[in-house]
C-alpha cells in the first residue's frame, strides 16, 4: 500500500472543518478539483470511505470521524514543531488566524493590526468576524477575541481592551418624528433595531431601573444579523440602538446621533479579552501580537 501524504491528511482535516469542498481549496490555495483527488486518494489508500459527500454539504462517516479526532492535534503538532524554527530567527514569522466578535472587527482593531504588520513584516494575520461562539481548537484557530461574558472554557484569556460604555442612541431624524422616550417603559411605543445572532437569538436590551439592571423588552420593524447595517439603519433614523459608546464616538461628536435614556445606561461591558486554548504552547507569532495588543491597551 502507498502511504498516505501529508498533504492528502491536511486536505481531507481541511474539508471537513470548512464543511465544504471549494472552502477548503481557498484555504489550501488549490484548485477544487485538486482537493477532491486529494481526498479521493487518501481514501483509496486507506481502503474506506472518509467523507459523505451530498451536492450540498460534506460530512465524515464514522471512520471519517475517528481519523479527524486523531489528525487535528498531529496537525498542531506539526505547526508548532515548525514554529521552534523562529526561536533561531531575528524576528518571528508564520500565520496568526484570530476569530472575533464584530464590534472589535469595527472598533479600531484593522489600524492596530496595521501597525503590527509593519513591525513584523513576516508575519500573517488572517481575521474571520464572526458572531457566533466559534470553537477555536475545531477550527484551528490560534486565537479569538470576545467580551468576558463570552469566552470559552478552559481558556488564557488577556484583557486588550477596557471597559465601554453603553448607550442607547438614535438620529436626530428619528428623535423629530417619533420623540424622545424618557423612561424605559417607553420604549414599547418605539421601533427599536435588534440584531439576531447567527443562533438564531436576539440580543437582548438591558438598562439600570433604580439600582436593579433589568433586561427591558423591545420590539421593531427591522432585525439584522450584522452590526454594520444596524449601524446603517440607525444612521438613516430607522429606530433607536442599543451600543458601545466607543463605536459610535465620532458620530455623536458630529451629532449624526444623540443619546437617550442616559440615566438609565447599564454597567459598561467588561471590554475585550484575547484568548487561547490553556493546553496549548502558545506559538512566537502569537506571543508578539498578544505584548502589541498590551502596549496598545495600556499606551505604550
Amino acid at each position: 500500500m502507498v502511504e498516505p501524504s501529508f498533504a492528502e491528511a491536511n486536505a481531507f482535516v481541511t474539508v471537513l472543518e470548512q464543511k465544504s469542498f471549494s472552502k477548503a481549496a481557498t484555504r489550501l490555495n488549490l484548485s477544487p478539483p485538486r482537493v477532491s483527488e486529494m481526498v479521493r486518494l487518501l481514501e483509496e489508500r486507506l481502503g474506506v470511505r472518509l467523507v459523505e459527500r451530498t451536492t450540498r454539504s460534506v460530512a465524515p462517516t464514522a471512520a471519517g470521524e475517528r481519523l479527524l479526532a486523531r489528525l487535528r492535534p498531529v496537525l498542531d503538532d506539526y505547526r508548532a514543531a515548525l514554529d521552534l524554527v523562529n526561536d533561531f530567527r531575528e524576528k518571528p514569522a508564520g500565520m496568526v488566524r484570530l476569530t472575533v466578535a464584530p464590534p472589535v472587527a469595527y472598533m479600531g482593531l484593522i489600524p492596530t493590526i496595521s501597525r503590527f504588520l509593519l513591525e513584523y513584516p513576516e508575519i500573517t494575520v488572517e481575521i474571520s468576524s464572526d458572531t457566533t461562539l466559534t470553537d477555536i481548537v475545531a477550527g484551528r484557530f490560534d486565537a479569538g477575541i470576545r467580551t468576558a461574558e463570552r469566552l470559552e472554557r478552559d481558556m488564557v484569556a488577556v484583557r486588550i481592551g477596557d471597559e465601554a460604555p453603553i448607550v442607547v442612541v438614535a438620529a436626530p431624524s428619528y428623535i423629530a418624528r417619533r420623540g424622545k422616550p424618557q423612561t424605559p417603559h417607553d420604549l414599547a411605543r418605539h421601533d427599536c433595531i435588534r440584531i439576531r445572532f447567527a443562533s438564531g437569538a436576539l440580543i437582548s436590551w438591558r438598562l439600570r431601573v433604580g439600582r436593579r439592571v433589568v433586561e427591558v423588552p423591545i420590539d421593531g420593524r427591522l432585525i439584522v444579523n450584522d452590526d454594520r447595517l444596524a449601524l446603517q439603519a440607525l444612521l438613516e433614523g430607522m429606530g433607536l440602538m442599543q451600543m458601545p459608546r466607543n463605536w459610535i464616538e465620532q458620530d455623536l461628536t458630529a451629532k449624526r446621533l444623540v443619546t437617550v435614556l442616559d440615566d438609565f445606561q447599564p454597567p459598561p461591558i467588561s471590554g475585550f479579552f484575547l484568548y487561547y486554548p490553556s493546553r496549548r504552547q502558545i506559538r512566537p507569532a502569537l506571543k508578539v501580537l498578544i505584548d502589541f495588543l498590551r502596549k496598545r491597551d495600556k499606551g505604550l
